[in-house]
């Protein structure tokens, strides 16, 4: 019985097939939150498949109703085996976004999953169900070896991630005393490069925006009113280039942070961002300047224009449209306050004279933004254990640039939050084809099991 022992039985697990055997079988189940046809695959995917999983590690299993109407089902999975013992969270969520069938590559399904070289693809091969699987079996992994956990474990799947976690705020809330725990440790978005194993501490907040101009009903002959009307795309277009310049700086102050701190810049500087062969190239003269490529993702906020919508841009016709609109977003980093950014942005667009331009906080896709601190000690931990594993030094993320509902464990339950990623950028998550890479499945295992080992040897709980 030996850490070297349980890691040799994590990489033999996805050698061997058995690992991907079970990922398949959970790719075909079609658990796309987004459809209500396939809502009922939600709670098959939790009571088929991932309860049994837990059930043969010795974990207790409840499949827990949604505090929302119409939400997604949680499960939760328990072991305990001494109240003296650490006790560790995992997270997951088993719900995936639309298959998208027809528009995969090769005549591939979305819910098949098909190898391709070192690539598995498969809807939720990276979003979200590699990585959960991952962190399942190397819990098996270190029971196999060990006999027991050695630590107390706690594993939180919700299914419905992919449209806002509706209920799992609620759920957190009511349910603290049960998902009472030292730490989170989960998985979920890409490393900051295929080769590097990463940890990041948190996410960046997410605030959309509808911007609107409304002058009239209905379009009006260019010919006949050219020049006498205003057009509302025209001066939406400008309204917003008063908000991001031309090379992507955000020109009104209270949208940003006031300053990055020293500890994140210093972390920072350790990670480069380096496109892969597959993904875009970086436009380096775009964003605020000074910053480096790290910097902007992970240490900026960022004012994004996402759909622009005036007349009909399927089938023009000769004619000033009446309206136009706008569908932006912000990304933030914590230490900026969210509620403030729609006032800032109505007194900016008043100063400027675009009092006919309404902006309104959307329905959806508000996240907040959370970071643990780099030098806690649970991040020096994990750094120390995945260095042992690999033989690489992880790269440290204050915060992953996208968003995750982070708030729940951070500041609802109060956990200090490491999360540590088994993709890439470069995954089509959200997109036809995506997939994982075979290597990076790998070493996650081993990663994995190499961490919750060392949580019995000697983690910051004890």
């Amino acid at each position: 019985m030996s850490r070297e022992s349980a890691l040799g039985r994590a990489a033999r697990h996805f050698d061997d097939g058995t690992f991907i055997a079970d990922l398949a079988r959970r790719v075909a189940i079609r658990t796309e939150s987004q459809v209500p046809e396939s809502r009922p695959f939600l709670a098959l995917y939790l009571t088929a498949e991932i309860g049994p999983a837990f059930e043969r590690m010795g974990f207790g299993v409840e499949v827990c109703a949604n505090p929302v109407e119409g939400g997604g089902p949680f499960l939760v999975a328990s072991r305990v085996e001494d109240a003296r013992y650490p006790t560790v969270l995992c997270y997951g969520h088993g719900d995936v976004i639309r298959g998208l069938a027809g528009q995969w590559r090769d005549g591939r399904s979305p819910w098949q999953l098909t190898q391709d070289g070192s690539r598995y693809y498969g809807r939720g091969t990276a979003d979200n169900k590699a990585q959960h699987s991952i962190n399942m079996a190397a819990l098996a992994m270190v029971i196999a070896e060990r006999g027991n956990l050695g630590f107390n474990a706690k594993f939180l799947l919700e299914t419905g991630e992919e449209v806002g976690s509706p209920g799992l705020a609620g759920f957190c809330r009511r349910e603290r005393e049960r998902l009472r725990a030292d730490v989170l440790i989960a998985s979920d978005g890409p490393r900051l490069s295929a080769q590097r194993p990463t940890i990041y501490l948190g996410s960046r907040g997410a605030l959309n925006m509808d911007f609107s101009v409304e002058l009239r009903d209905g379009a009006h002959h260019s010919g006949n009113w050219g020049g006498l009307l205003a057009n509302p795309g025209v001066i939406l277009a400008h309204a917003l280039a008063s908000i991001i310049d031309r090379d992507g700086r955000v020109l009104v102050p209270e949208l940003l942070p006031d300053r990055i701190p020293d500890a994140v810049r210093a972390t920072l500087a350790d990670c480069d961002v380096v496109p892969g062969d597959t993904e875009p190239a970086v436009d380096d003269g775009w964003g605020e300047p000074g910053l480096s490529r790290a910097e902007k993702l992970y240490g900026w906020n960022t004012f994004e224009v996402l759909a622009f919508r005036t007349g009909n841009p399927d089938n023009p016709v000769n004619a000033i449209p009446g309206c136009a609109t706008a569908h932006c977003q912000i990304r933030f980093v914590a230490g900026t306050d969210p509620q403030a950014f729609v006032p800032a942005l109505r007194r900016h667009l008043d100063a400027q004279g675009f009092g006919s331009v309404q902006v309104v906080a959307a329905d959806r896709g508000f996240f907040h933004a959370t970071r643990l601190d780099p030098a806690h000690p649970w991040v020096r931990w994990a750094i120390d254990s995945i260095t042992r594993t690999t033989g690489i030094r992880p790269a440290v993320l204050p915060n992953i640039g996208g968003s995750l509902p982070n708030e729940c464990f951070a500041d609802i339950l109060g956990l200090p939050t490491l999360w540590v990623p088994h993709s890439y950028a470069g995954c089509s998550q959200h997109a036809p084809d995506e997939h994982v890479l075979a290597p990076l499945l790998r070493q996650g295992l081993q990663i994995m099991t190499g961490l919750f080992w060392d949580v019995a040897e000697g983690s910051p709980a004890h």
